[in-house]
């Protein structure tokens, strides 16, 4: 075994052992989502049958009516299109860091002293109303500021960096983490536990600002999970920022049509990203439960039915989309390169996470609010808990973003064809297998949507 590869094993083997590790601390949950994931309210009145054939068909649809703009200086156009915005000021910024800083602050002193009931706790409603729910929407609907708003990042700007570098690929070790994160995320009760939540928020803390130390801002350009999560969504969106062009707008989901992703890690990334996000829905409806009190019934331990269904998830989704991409580089009969093909397709399936969690944390946000704001003015003693009642029409609003999303996933992989392909014939040859998995796709997230949510068995 060469030293390069001994020094990969080893390091997923501390990955793994981590990983454990921390769920191990973790414990017993309580239940997925807590107190807080009981006002998701998620069910829609339609029959199964017709929205899963309707949404399936509706994708498939768009395929066939993308396949007649073959105009490629068309194309160009409209996925080029820019408008130059003011430039943000040193200000802006300097506030953004400092709200950030406050951010961190309160849900550690919330998180450790606040109320209990999570409900009335500052930490756990900022964390995942304020934080995971609305700022990661804000990413892909508006735009990306969680690197100016990212306290670890703010704290790491004045600490001394060790410029060192890591025997393993920055985009696999967040893909592992991402996987873990949504692994405790699942299977803890931190929206239940103000306490858990807080030493949770420190170990990460102790590992950003670690990896900040070792390796200086690239830890959070390339290894943190979380940085990579809000800038892949943030290619979503209509408004971006470089420090050469600074801060345009653009028509939605063209910034997924660059080649913007380094290599295979990447694209696992964003698959896991998808996958992860089904996920979280999945584990939350009742035939999930169904099949979980089976499982667990016929032998399965519980502490390994997560983990596992997890880890199976991903590799079928990836399995699932590199197949589809082999599949259409031998119908389109070109030479290029299968890994560059899955390398140029997979920001597309950014559109598909996107208006899934749009749609599984919308209703989720908008029932919190009241209790968020109350919870902020006065995060150590705060009154009455206030939620709202979600309309039962925001769960056809909901299917609405999940076909939105696909509908742009496929417009992007339409575009990429064509940016590919010299022959109209191969980019759309070249798409038959991934609108086919762009429809398995659709169908799953529909019917997870679809679904009342009822808490996961044996957490």
């Amino acid at each position: 075994m060469t030293r390069p590869r001994a020094r990969r094993l080893r390091a997923a083997a501390l990955v793994c052992s981590l990983a454990v590790a921390a769920t191990a601390a973790v414990g017993r949950a309580l239940a997925h989502g807590g107190s807080l994931g009981s006002n998701a309210g998620r069910s829609l009145a339609v029959p199964t049958w017709l929205f899963l054939s309707t949404g399936g068909a509706v994708v498939g649809a768009s395929f066939l009516l993308s396949s007649f703009a073959t105009d490629r200086a068309f194309l160009r156009r409209v996925h080029g299109w820019r408008r130059d915005l003011p430039a943000p000021s040193d200000a802006l910024a300097t506030a953004g860091r400092a709200l950030g800083l406050v951010g961190l602050a309160v849900v550690l002193v919330a998180g450790f002293v606040g109320p209990t009931e999570p409900l009335r706790n500052a930490a756990v409603l900022l964390v995942w109303a304020g934080w995971w729910a609305g700022l990661a929407m804000s990413a892909y609907l508006v735009g990306n500021a969680w690197p100016v708003l990212n306290p670890w990042r703010s704290v790491a700007r004045v600490l001394p960096s060790a410029g060192r570098d890591l025997p393993v690929s920055g985009a696999w070790l967040s893909t592992v983490g991402l996987l873990v994160l949504i692994w405790i995320e699942v299977v803890s009760p931190l929206a239940d536990a103000p306490r858990l939540l807080a030493a949770v928020v420190v170990a990460y803390s102790v590992v950003a600002l670690g990896g900040a130390l070792l390796l200086g801002d690239r830890y959070f350009a390339e290894y943190d999970p979380v940085s990579r999560v809000f800038r892949f969504y943030g290619a979503v969106a209509p408004v971006e920022y470089s420090s050469e062009e600074g801060l345009r707008l653009r028509v939605p989901g063209s910034g997924l049509e660059r080649d913007f992703l380094a290599g295979s890690g990447e694209v696992a990334f964003v698959v896991a990203l998808l996958w992860g996000t089904t996920f979280d829905g999945l584990v939350a409806t009742p035939p999930w439960g169904d099949f979980a009190r089976a499982a667990v019934g016929r032998g399965m331990p519980p502490a390994l039915l997560y983990p596992l269904a997890l880890a199976v998830g991903f590799v079928a989704f990836y399995g699932a989309y590199l197949l589809a991409v082999r599949y259409g580089v031998r119908v389109a009969e070109t030479r290029r390169d299968p890994a560059e093909l899955a390398r140029r397709f997979a920001p597309s399936l950014l559109a598909i996470a996107a208006g899934y969690h749009v749609a599984h944390y919308l209703g989720y946000f908008l029932s919190l609010v009241p209790a968020l704001a109350g919870a902020l003015a006065n995060p150590f003693a705060p009154g009455q808990a206030y939620t709202l009642v979600v309309p039962g029409w925001l769960g056809g609003l909901s299917l609405t973003f999940v076909l939105l999303g696909h509908l742009l996933a496929v417009w992007v992989a339409h575009a990429v064809a064509y940016d590919l392909f010299p022959s109209r014939l191969q980019a759309v040859r070249s798409q038959y297998a991934l609108t086919l998995v762009m429809v398995f796709y659709t169908m799953t997230s529909l019917w997870i949507v679809s679904r009342p949510y009822a808490a996961p068995p044996f957490l």
